[in-house]
């Protein structure tokens, strides 16, 4: 479990495919001494697992199948990608309940400047809208945000200066894909009104 706080920036140092999955090495900022293999790490909202470890950097491997739902298929040398270890029981909960599993790819309509935020708005693939409302939680790159606005399939959040300077959000233009994870609690009552 993830909590959608940030807490590295990391940098792809390496990509191979191996048959139909794909292998990455991520350079961090990480204490790795303290990250054991097998060890879960949330890469742009996506939990993924330590398989090896070096010297400043650590090593995932993905299936094709999170290559397919994911925006992890776009993935290139030098990419910046958000980390997030997992939370431990009595960790802070700054964010929110965060599962590391992707749900959806969005498309940002927008980004504009308000005030000294920017506040972007992102196109969510259907049935994925009916999960968000306004003042909820989603998960954006791995980022625990607040939902602002909703409107159809289309959702607004408003980033702090903060937010955009300590993750990859602040590089995000229309047209971008985005890993979206919507909220938790949002699932589970969707799922329980769909079978009472």
């Amino acid at each position: 479990m993830f909590t959608g706080i940030v807490t590295d920036v990391g940098r792809v140092r390496a990509v191979r495919d191996t048959n139909r999955d794909r292998r990455f090495e991520i350079e961090t900022a990480f204490d790795l001494s303290t990250v054991d293999i097998g060890a879960s790490i949330a890469h742009a909202g996506c939990c993924l697992t330590v398989v090896e470890k070096g010297e400043g950097w650590f090593a995932v491997e993905v299936s094709g199948e999170t290559l397919e739902k994911t925006t992890l298929d776009d993935w290139s040398v030098g990419r910046p990608v958000n980390l997030e270890r997992a939370a431990k029981v009595g960790d802070e909960l700054g964010g929110h309940i965060v599962s590391g599993h992707v749900d959806g790819v969005g498309e940002v309509i927008s980004v504009e400047e308000e005030g000294g935020s920017h506040r972007v708005r992102i196109r969510v693939p259907r049935p994925l809208h009916r999960f968000i409302a306004p003042k909820g939680s989603i998960t954006v790159e791995g980022v625990s945000l607040t939902v602002n606005e909703v409107e159809d399939d289309v959702f607004g959040v408003n980033l702090i200066p903060h937010t955009w300077e300590v993750t990859t959000l602040g590089t995000l233009k229309p047209g971008a894909r985005v890993n979206l994870e919507i909220d938790m609690l949002a699932r589970y009552l969707a799922r329980w009104r769909e079978t009472a």
